[in-house]
């Protein structure tokens, strides 16, 4: 007897016997009502097959993120500058760090060809102090001054640079993490159809333009640790002139970011030009969607130029868009700012105090910040509606970070020249909107580096992570195309 006899002799077996059981078959054709409960085909070569599939668990996670901004005055990052004090106050699951000025602001920048020797030099430095105890652990003791050094030698492009601080697991970003079993409910094409696609080398969101060498070597020293002893990977970094974001995670949770794109608003001079404006950042973790926006807003502290700020803020809510990447007709994937379930502004907003420097200087010298606090120009214009409606801030409890001398705790207004006089002001701030999100510490670092000092936040977040159900990867779909292959046609043998 050959196989396929075989094949039909067993599968009659089958049937015969359901009709000695005194179930029913019609003449050629399979019939089986809902209400019988004896064993089918599928069943009794695939147990479990038949019935629902388990519904998705819930699970919140907490996770630390940290968010520090700093304008550093267009001055590119020395080798001896330490980020330890900053970056090592805790240790946090997620690091979103937004620089301003890192470049001088001047035509050729803005309107040639921006340097990005200084952004790989942050890199450099952020890789060095957050991976600094997996170095230190393949060294074996604190690199001196002269190995630091080697940070700075040599060329590199930003790109290059960038891809040297991802983990390999970074390198395969998923396009989309959306959650098998909701997206089945709403298409018949569900997104976790996809899981296997992965954000290329091309399309990962860093820095593109940067195919010309711009002076830079991150050294033995930045690349002593393999990316397997890696704590933190970078999973993305933008440079907009003189802004620059980048944006780290925990090596272990990188399996879990997906839809990760990047949008640029141009607010400068006429409201075009890159000098200003913002760059964000949209992620999801797990099931939640995450943006992180970093800005630098009009500049100057007559009457009326917070109105200018406010402008910006308005157009950059509603111009930002982020492209999509999702493949399915029913991707949550966010596009617009407002639209994400977790949202934190930061950056060098350049709201001021709405008095003269001689009574800011009163205030500042009796440690007023409630009758300075009463006079910022971003609680003002927040709690009269007229920007960031439905956004949060903590409570400031320490100094105005801006405007210092250079190497100095002096504030730049103490000067006998009115022209380069300065009233200090909390220009550097951090915001968040949305759900989920409670601040731990909100905080400004003490580094003469700069005019502004550092400003940074922790924050615990609640992230949807969704288990159980479909394996990762496997759709129905897929399994039901499988099954029916291995059916007889009835029309043939019935």
């Amino acid at each position: 007897m050959t196989l396929r006899n075989k094949k039909q002799s067993f599968i009659r077996n089958i049937f015969a016997r359901r009709e000695r059981n005194g179930r029913n078959t019609n003449k050629g054709s399979l019939d089986f009502p809902e209400a019988q409960s004896g064993p089918t085909f599928k069943s009794l070569f695939f147990p479990g097959l038949g019935r629902p599939m388990p519904p998705p668990v819930q699970d919140l996670k907490t996770f630390r993120v940290f968010v520090a901004t700093w304008n550093v005055g267009g001055k590119s990052p020395h080798n001896a500058l330490n980020l330890d004090d900053i970056l090592h106050a805790d240790q946090s699951d997620i690091y979103v760090l937004g620089f301003q000025e890192i470049v001088p602001l001047n035509a050729g920048n803005v309107l040639v060809i921006e340097d990005n020797e200084p952004a790989a030099k942050w890199l450099a430095l952020i890789n060095q102090s957050l991976n600094k105890s997996c170095d230190l652990a393949s060294r074996g003791s604190r690199p001196s001054a002269s190995l630091a050094g080697s940070l700075f030698f040599s060329k590199h492009s930003l790109k290059k640079v960038s891809k040297t601080f991802r983990a390999e697991s970074g390198r395969r970003l998923k396009t989309c993490n959306c959650t098998p079993e909701l997206e089945r409910k709403q298409s018949k094409d569900p997104c976790f159809r996809y899981q296997h696609s992965h954000i290329s080398e091309d399309n990962f969101p860093l820095e593109e333009d940067d195919d010309v060498s711009n002076g830079f070597d991150i050294g033995e020293m930045a690349i002593s640790s393999s990316t397997d002893q890696m704590n933190y990977s970078l999973i993305a970094s933008k440079q907009m002139v003189g802004i620059f974001v980048t944006v780290w995670v925990r090596k272990e949770l990188v399996q879990h970011v997906g839809h990760l794109r990047i949008s640029c608003i141009s607010r400068g001079i006429m409201g075009c030009l890159r000098n200003k404006g913002c760059i964000s950042v949209s992620m999801s973790l797990y099931q939640t969607s995450f943006c992180f926006v970093c800005s630098h807003l009009a500049s100057g502290e007559k009457e009326g130029d917070e109105l200018r700020r406010n402008t910006d803020v308005i157009e950059i809510l509603k111009n930002t868009q982020f492209p999509k990447r999702c493949r399915s007709h029913h991707s949550r994937a966010p596009d617009k700012i407002l639209e994400h379930d977790r949202v934190i502004w930061l950056g060098d907003l350049n709201y001021r105090i709405a008095l003269s420097y001689a009574e800011t200087r009163k205030h500042l010298q009796e440690n007023a910040w409630d009758a300075l606090l009463d006079k910022d120009q971003l609680k003002i214009e927040r709690e009269a509606g007229r920007v960031f409606k439905g956004w949060r801030e903590g409570k400031i409890y320490f100094a105005p970070t801006y405007k210092y001398f250079y190497n100095s705790d002096t504030y730049a207004g103490e000067t006998n020249s009115k022209k380069k006089r300065r009233t200090p002001a909390w220009c550097d701030r951090i915001l968040w909107h949305g759900a989920g999100i409670r601040q731990l510490s909100y905080v400004r670092r003490e580094s003469q580096f700069s005019d502004h000092r550092p400003v940074c936040a922790t924050f615990l977040v609640d992230v949807d992570a969704v288990t159980g159900g479909v394996k990762k990867g496997l759709s129905d779909s897929n399994m039901k195309v499988g099954i029916e292959e291995l059916l007889p046609p009835t029309s043939k043998y019935f």
